[in-house]
């Protein structure tokens, strides 16, 4: 085979990797469980040999493989390839780059899974090679990733583009991050089911309460059927979302100026619906010239996303 990059996405539950080419086609891509049992410790032996596995049986060369690109949740430091915590799997203090070359003896790198995220859709997905581009990913949190002038944009030490914790509401409630009122406590999956519950109480007789009764359960997606359908509680918990995030995506491209803004994660699957609400809160806070050269577009490459920024990371590395 040609020369190709491996990318690997570290989730809570499950670790995505793939051989993807240069073109940014994946050759083969497969998942393995990531077992926080003890600390996290295990996780690196069990990416390495399911590679390993994959390689042998593939039979793919050591010689073809360009390197690793890692996407991981969390707080790095992207230079060093070092997480100084990552909750969900049990990190603290893994130097995440270091125990994979010694494991894999290739080049590794490494990034904050939101910015490999968007390295991905900017590649070979909705960002179609933007300089300047915001990517969003709405889902149990609020990730985001920055592009400025054609590269991730990182900061002092990887907290750049953290757009879930910019703080909203003062009156608001506690965030996992240890601060009040941060936007994925309100636009996040999490954040609309937590309105939806709120609101549940406040208005028993509605139609979302007696669905509430009725299954026991409330979700985003059931909020956002809701809102589709007319249901007023709920389309007021989904403008009340959208105006609050496309604020907060207006004021951010006041810094950044960009081309396109991504919006991917589970909540995206609502669709154009959604699309079009945040689009025009956006085009309401923006100022016009910002507006005028920006377009606001669904994420295109769902789950893959991760694996094939995290392969363009090598690819962009490696020369």
């Amino acid at each position: 085979m040609n020369e190709m990059m491996i990318g690997v996405d570290i989730g809570g539950t499950t670790v995505k990797i793939g051989f993807i080419n240069q073109d940014g086609e994946i050759l083969k891509k497969w998942e393995v469980p990531t077992n926080t049992s003890n600390g996290g410790k295990a996780i690196m032996d069990d990416i390495w040999k399911s590679i390993q596995g994959h390689t042998h049986s593939l039979n793919i060369s050591k010689g073809s493989l360009l390197g690793i690109g890692i996407g991981a949740p969390g707080f790095i430091e992207p230079d060093s390839g070092f997480v100084y915590e990552a909750v969900n799997i049990g990190w603290k203090n893994m130097d995440l780059a270091k125990e994979m070359k010694e494991r894999a003896n290739l080049p590794v790198y490494v990034q904050n899974d939101a910015n490999i995220a968007a390295l991905g859709e900017n590649w070979i997905g909705a960002g179609n090679g933007a300089k300047n581009m915001i990517a969003v990913t709405l889902g149990t949190g609020v990730g985001g990733g920055v592009i400025a002038n054609g590269s991730i944009l990182n900061g002092e030490n990887g907290m750049a583009g953290e757009i879930g914790h910019i703080k909203i509401d003062p009156n608001g409630i506690p965030c996992n991050c240890g601060g009040i009122g941060c936007l994925e406590t309100i636009c996040s999956a999490t954040g609309i089911k937590r309105q939806g519950i709120d609101a549940v109480s406040i208005n028993p007789d509605s139609k979302l309460a007696k669905f509430y009764e009725e299954h026991g359960k409330l979700s985003a997606k059931d909020i956002i059927d809701f809102a589709k359908s007319g249901d007023e509680i709920s389309v007021q918990i989904i403008n009340n979302t959208v105006d609050i995030l496309g604020r907060t995506l207006a004021n951010m491209a006041t810094i950044i100026n960009p081309s396109k803004i991504i919006i991917g994660g589970g909540v995206s699957k609502a669709g154009v619906y959604l699309l079009d609400l945040i689009a025009s809160s956006f085009e309401t806070y923006a100022i016009p010239k910002l507006n005028d050269v920006c377009e606001l577009k669904l994420a295109e490459l769902g789950n893959d996303a991760g694996i094939i920024g995290g392969a363009y990371l090598v690819k962009q590395n490696v020369k």
